[in-house]
């Protein structure tokens, strides 16, 4: 039998199941690949000044960062990659790499640098889920080490001014959205019907642009410009997170749930009664055997239900 395995994540909101784009990643890579994971959201109760999320634990083994937990999982035998060929890995290496230079840059800026979003939204929520004093110092030094990172890795010469600064890392990152949008065009997923690690890692780092309300949105009003993009976002939040485009769970899911449940244990109460009536038709002596038809769930009931067109 596995280990369990417990992730620790930062929460969602706006729809989202997590509103940090490498607990997205690894969410989603889990979903794709089946991996029995439990989730574990922070919500008021980071207690350690460093907390690097999202964070793996089975059994004595702790592992943060996304790359790393993936792997991990792989080796566990939950490998959502299965099926690619060399060439496909190789692309699927170069477009993280792509995602991680182009787009991670102004992604940091959206959240965490821009002082309306910052002020109005990134720092409210997250000092609401950390708790009490740290809620007061964490959210600035979050801050400053996402500046520290767009300057360190794109912050030299010819950019000598944060203006410039921000007015390339966002030319890159429309250009990177553009880039995927023609890489996904009408294909379900990167690389056909099935998601891979590829698609986990743009799901992560798309998502939140896509549906965190800032007051400042150019990123956002440009991926907007991008429907396969917006499609693909909506279809994994749908089909492996069970949430609409409004981000609730479908009108009635838990409702139906139960009560498909409900009528499968019925169904096979009823269908065992049958059986053991026709066990004592059979070796009773003044009947001759007969055979009786069992109650089973109709193949359109099945077809109907919520539960079968979701992925695990």
């Amino acid at each position: 039998m596995a280990a369990p395995m417990e992730l620790s994540c930062w929460g969602g909101d706006w729809g989202l199941p997590s509103l940090h784009p490498e607990s997205l990643t690894v969410m989603a890579y889990a979903k794709f690949s089946g991996a029995p994971l439990t989730v574990n959201t922070i919500n008021n109760s980071w207690r350690a000044p460093k907390g690097d999320v999202p964070v793996l634990i089975s059994e004595d083994i702790v592992i943060s960062q996304p790359a790393k937990i993936l792997n991990f999982l792989r080796k566990q035998k939950y490998n959502a990659d299965y099926e690619l060929s060399a060439k496909q890995g190789a692309d699927t290496l170069a477009y993280i790499a792509l995602l991680e230079e182009k787009l991670l840059p102004a992604l940091l800026h959206t959240f965490w640098v821009e002082a309306e979003n910052y002020c109005s939204v990134t720092k409210p929520w997250f000092a609401s889920r950390i708790a009490f004093p740290l809620s007061l110092y964490l959210p600035g030094r979050m801050s400053r080490e996402a500046l520290n990172r767009i300057l360190l890795t794109r912050g030299g010469p010819p950019l000598y001014s944060l203006t410039e600064v921000e007015a390339q890392i966002y030319r890159d990152a429309k250009e990177c959205l553009n880039l995927l949008s023609k890489r996904l065009g009408t294909s379900q997923f990167f690389f056909g019907d099935t998601p891979t690690t590829l698609d986990a890692f743009v799901f992560g780092f798309l998502a939140p642009i896509y549906k965190v309300c800032f007051p400042r949105v150019q990123l956002q009003e440009h991926l907007k410009q991008l429907p396969n993009l917006c499609r693909f976002c909506d279809d994994i939040l749908t089909c492996y997170f069970r949430l609409t485009v409004l981000g609730h769970s479908p009108a009635g899911q838990d409702t139906a749930d139960a009560n498909l449940q409900k009528l499968t244990q019925l169904v096979n109460k009823e269908s065992n009664l049958i059986e053991k009536m026709d066990d004592n038709l059979r070796k009773s002596p003044q009947h001759p055997p007969r055979k009786l038809t069992t109650l089973k769930l109709a193949a359109g009931g099945e077809e109907s239900s919520p539960l079968n067109r979701l992925s695990p």
